[in-house]
């Protein structure tokens, strides 16, 4: 896993690289094991390496010194088979990012359609003086970028942008922020950073003097009808064969690597997949909250762990972990993301490193690809049963009465994905699945993942997000995803075969981080610290959010949480405090 960062001028200018190095400076954390730079006419691209594969010879940029030169931030999982594939081709290095840079001059603008993997790439083709960038179907790597009056300038992180003068911090998106403060999280190309935008997922884009020209996209999902399975017996063998498949090739690297283990169902059919390819033991890691009444899943993940022989190495989040981590949370997801999932995330990556691992294997994408959501049920229930609704239609903040104006067009993102679905053939189940894995999956959790592992120099890899996965999860009949309440229903018969004490078919609590319950205990403090920000007094009356602090209630805890994230978020990324000390020191500084 890498930094990356890179500048194309306009019409042809001499690239600053200067600000190319101040970029590359900024990702110093994603990459601690190697920089490279390349510099050919109106392009200059910096890379910072974090080394996985081929430790020896894999340092970037890669240079075939005639057509084209790379960078890339990812992983090429299927680049043994792509090399077997193509004998025609000549490698200079063992690395899977070499790949791509050798498929380009015959495959062009489709170079990433046989990639399987995690990755952000960027390409410099001299032929045509042309910049190629392209991202993973899934998003699972971020790609972001800015366009304008100095030409296309890309990065790994809005930090990075914003670090090299191509963006400025405080030049913020309302409509985003409206959006961040509803949803907790934003969508599509848009980022809260007025000039700054996301190369969307599946995207490969093409610029020619500093000015994008052309763009694809490769779908995640395979959103044409598939053949139906025979029986269920059929499908569970093409489960199994899929789900082997991808934890195998995902288990590629050249250093150590573990997994996280919650005790849920994606996580522990990971595991179950994991134990049986491995001749040792794998090293599970496993959060858990003892200082308060939220359900602790330790008990369950330690049986699961013993079941498979794991090494199971437990961690514990308490309330002092919650004030202190939360500022350095919030420095690293300069992208926001208000979910309290990054706090027990962040603190695990933090674990996994100090034991000495670069990768880990995490469950990310099991809920959206087999219907594990409580949501999905109540979407596709007739109306008469009280479903039909549409997923997020109610702002977090609105409904509390806490936002200085209404927060007209929140939903917009959510609804233009709903908007495409519609006439695609696909059931109403297929359609909910769909717009989360367009949207909250990597705008939220592949975020919050990539973010607080990267802090760390952890490479986060999601074997369940995986076409050959998806080819066979998404196209699944809806009986075989959920039954009554239950979902992910097939999912969890593979599960119950290959390991009995995971107790597939027991109900499971959800993860939940009990941030309410911490909030309240110092909400008289907090709530005059977060009202005087001014981020928040911005979107929000002072005397409301600081009220809001002192009830207690489902709603009021939400919403005192996402304001609390927002507050030191703002007071950290754009008015440029450093993420010193605990909450309180920081939101006082």
């Amino acid at each position: 896993m890498c930094g990356i960062a890179g500048l194309m001028t306009l019409e042809g200018g001499a690239p600053d690289r200067a600000a190319v190095e101040r970029m590359v400076d900024a990702l110093a954390h994603r990459g601690p094991d190697g920089r490279g730079a390349y510099h050919a006419q109106d392009v200059a691209f910096a890379h910072n390496r974090l080394s996985i594969i081929d430790l020896k010879t894999g340092d970037q940029p890669f240079d075939d010194n005639a057509v084209a030169a790379l960078i890339a931030n990812g992983e090429i999982y299927n680049y043994i088979e792509l090399r077997a594939a193509h004998p025609e081709l000549e490698f200079a290095t063992e690395s899977d990012c070499e790949t791509p840079l050798r498929l380009y001059p015959a495959k062009g603008l489709d170079v990433a359609a046989e990639l399987r993997g995690m990755y952000a790439l960027a390409l410099h083709d001299r032929r045509e003086n042309s910049l190629v960038l392209a991202r993973d179907p899934f998003g699972i790597k971020p790609l972001y970028y800015v366009e304008s009056k100095f030409g296309l300038a890309f990065a790994s992180e809005p930090q990075a942008l914003i670090a090299g003068g191509f963006a400025e911090a405080s030049d913020l998106s309302e409509r985003s922020l409206r959006e961040l403060l509803s949803m907790q999280f934003t969508t599509g190309r848009d980022t809260v950073y007025r000039d700054i935008k996301r190369l969307l997922p599946g995207e490969t884009l093409q610029a020619r003097a500093g000015r994008v020209v052309e763009r694809r996209t490769i779908p995640a999902l395979p959103l044409e009808p598939a053949a139906p399975f025979q029986n269920e017996a059929d499908a569970l063998s093409a489960l199994d064969a899929a789900l082997m498949d991808s934890v195998l090739v995902h288990q590629r690297a050249d250093v150590p690597y573990g997994m996280f283990l919650s005790g849920g169902i994606d996580s522990s059919a990971l595991l179950a997949a994991m134990a049986q390819l491995n001749e040792r033991p794998v090293r599970a890691f496993t959060a858990g909250f003892s200082e308060s009444t939220a359900h602790d899943e330790r008990a369950h993940a330690r049986a699961v762990a013993k079941a498979a022989g794991a090494d199971h190495v437990e961690i514990d989040f308490g309330e002092q972990d919650f004030f202190s981590l939360l500022p350095r949370v919030a420095a690293a997801l300069d992208d926001p993301v208000a979910d309290y999932a990054t706090l027990p995330t962040y603190k695990l990556g933090q674990k996994a490193a100090e034991d000495g691992l670069k990768v880990v294997l995490c469950g990310e994408g099991g809920d959206e690809l087999f219907a594990g959501y409580g949501r999905y049920r109540s979407a596709t229930r007739p109306w008469w049963r009280g479903g039909g609704k549409a997923m997020r239609a109610r702002s977090a903040l609105e409904r509390l009465g806490l936002l200085r104006q209404a927060p007209h067009g929140w939903r917009d993102g959510v609804a233009a994905a709903e908007h495409l679905l519609q006439g695609a053939g696909l059931t109403r189940l297929q359609q909910v699945q769909a717009i989360d894995c367009a949207e909250w999956l990597p705008n939220d959790l592949l975020i919050k993942l990539d973010r607080c592992l990267m802090a760390h120099s952890v490479e986060g890899r999601t074997p369940l997000l995986d076409p050959v996965i998806a080819n066979v999860a998404f196209a699944l009949p809806d009986d075989l995803k959920v039954r009554g309440r239950t979902g992910k229903w097939l999912l969890r018969k593979w599960l119950d075969e290959k390991m009995p004490a995971a107790k597939a078919f027991e109900p499971k609590r959800g993860f939940t981080v009990p941030v309410g319950e911490w909030i309240n205990r110092e909400g008289a403090k907090l709530g005059p610290l977060v009202a005087a920000q001014p981020g928040v007094a911005q979107m929000c009356p002072p005397e409301r959010v600081r009220g809001i602090f002192t009830q207690a209630g489902k709603h009021q805890n939400f919403a005192a949480w996402i304001l609390l994230f927002f507050a030191l978020w703002h007071h950290i990324h754009v008015l440029g405090h450093a993420p010193e000390g605990d909450v309180f020191d920081c939101l006082a500084a």
